[in-house]
């Protein structure tokens, strides 16, 4: 839950630009387990105004209950239960439920409280209450654990009968969570692939197109392997446009990409030198057809329902703005690209007067440094830069609560963000060069830290504008 009473600090101006994060031995103090940093206000050489003051942190609090609307509008546990309550399951024998993301855990007790399981595996990026047997696996890195869930979730679909139901849980994350090398990988493949994936800036989809086909369970794989059950599908969407073949790399759906799309994937990034010759050489094989493509036919028994997604999220924010007689305007759910530039192109968009942009998508970061952060966090520092002195507040976070490997969701930022970061002797320039935005955000009291919220549908902006009138 977000910590809506935080206290905000004042705008202040920038000091000289000549402390810099890279000399300085200060390290931030951990972040409070919920919500943003509380800052004191700074009775030192700083000036500032009371009504300032105020208006920063009444922008601030707005934003932050509209994220937390937001989250609470795509809880994935009842989301699941109501779907579940309509599926005639009158004639099944079994229900198996095989369920895998960071929201696998209340999904699964979604299903649990409106049908009778017979088995099942959750598969989860962390300890969490599941009504089934849980297994912990690796994310965004797949690890051990990732392996032990793919394989017991290969196992439930194979023993399932022409009479019973496999039913399917899906969220964000499952991707990482799913590794099942194909015939003649190792696991240490997979990881160094997405690993290198992550870090080329690669989006979702590219991702996903190499992951599939080095996979014995992605790409429709795990619906093969259900055949002949009847499949049923429920799906948390955290991609942009919620394509089934793209999220969790569509374990379940008909995979439209190949093995020459895959290789195009690392051509265009110039991964080559990062991936073992064992993944070259069987993406290879695969463009030359000596490997079976990946399953091109949907399963002949299959549904699919999306029960929450990235737009839905926006219209929880927008519809609590409303309520509190905040005017909103939903700009885009399919907010993408990179995410110092994309934060830049959602700042030139002018609002009609007091109206919140809302925006929700997934960016991505090319990672040159070797610092902390995730792509709402740099978004959140670039941001602070176009809007450094004006009365302009801006929110990125990540709606499962993490953003890249750290613990924060995101930041919220406004006019006197880089002001706080200089007197605490963070250069922002500096963050963004090694991808160091975490320290910096936390000097600068801007870190969103709301600890994992159990859904995932992609990354939500909001910016406020006001007028220097306002101001």
């Amino acid at each position: 839950m977000v910590n809506s009473s935080a206290n905000v600090g004042p705008p202040i101006g920038r000091p000289p630009p000549t402390p810099s994060r890279s000399g300085s031995t200060r390290t931030p103090q951990p972040p409070p387990i919920c919500g943003v940093r509380p800052r004191s206000l700074d009775h030192g050489s700083h000036r500032t105004r009371s009504a300032d003051y105020l208006e920063a942190m009444d922008d601030r609090t707005l934003l932050l209950e509209a994220f937390r609307a937001a989250i609470a509008g795509v809880e994935p546990e009842m989301a699941t239960a109501r779907v579940a309550r309509g599926l005639d399951l009158t004639h099944a024998h079994r229900v198996v439920a095989i369920s895998v993301g960071k929201a696998s855990a209340p999904m699964a007790r979604g299903l649990a409280s409106a049908v009778n399981l017979a088995d099942g595996v959750v598969v989860a990026p962390e300890h969490l209450e599941a009504p089934l047997p849980l297994v912990v696996g690796g994310h965004p890195v797949p690890n051990e654990g990732s392996a032990a869930g793919a394989r017991r979730a290969l196992e439930l679909a194979t023993s399932a009968g022409p009479d019973d139901v496999v039913v399917c849980l899906i969220s964000g994350g499952a991707s990482a969570l799913l590794a099942a090398p194909a015939r003649g990988l190792h696991l240490d493949d997979l990881v160094e692939t997405n690993r290198a994936l992550l870090e080329c800036g690669a989006d979702i989809v590219e991702m996903n197109t190499v992951r599939k086909h080095l996979s014995a369970i992605k790409g429709g794989w795990l619906a093969a392997a259900a055949d002949p059950a009847r499949l049923i599908t429920l799906v948390l969407s955290d991609v942009v446009g919620d394509p089934l073949d793209v999220i969790a790399s569509g374990p379940t759906v008909p995979d439209p990409t190949t093995y020459g799309d895959a290789l195009g994937v690392v051509e265009r990034h110039g991964i080559f030198d990062r991936l073992s010759a064992r993944v070259l050489g069987h993406l290879e094989r695969g463009r030359r057809g000596l490997i079976d493509e990946t399953p091109k036919q949907p399963h002949v028994r299959h549904e699919v329902v999306v029960i929450g997604s990235g737009a839905v999220a926006a219209e929880a924010a927008a519809t609590y703005l409303h309520s509190q007689q905040v005017p909103a305007r939903i700009v885009s759910t399919r907010h993408t690209g990179e995410a110092r530039e994309a934060a830049a192109a959602a700042l030139s968009i002018e609002p009609n007067g007091e109206e919140v942009l809302v925006f929700a998508g997934e960016t991505t970061v090319t990672v040159r440094g070797t610092g902390r952060g995730g792509r709402n966090q740099e978004a959140a520092v670039a941001a602070a830069l176009e809007i450094d002195g004006r009365p302009i507040t801006f929110l990125a976070g990540g709606t499962d609560g993490i953003d890249g490997p750290t613990d924060a969701a995101g930041g919220i930022v406004d006019g006197g963000t880089i002001g706080r970061g200089f007197a605490a002797h963070f250069d922002p320039l500096a963050a963004l060069a090694d991808n160091d935005t975490y320290p910096f955000l936390a000097a600068a009291g801007d870190l969103i830290v709301i600890g994992p919220t159990g859904t995932n549908v992609a990354d939500l902006w909001m910016i406020r504008h006001r007028s220097d009138a306002e101001a």
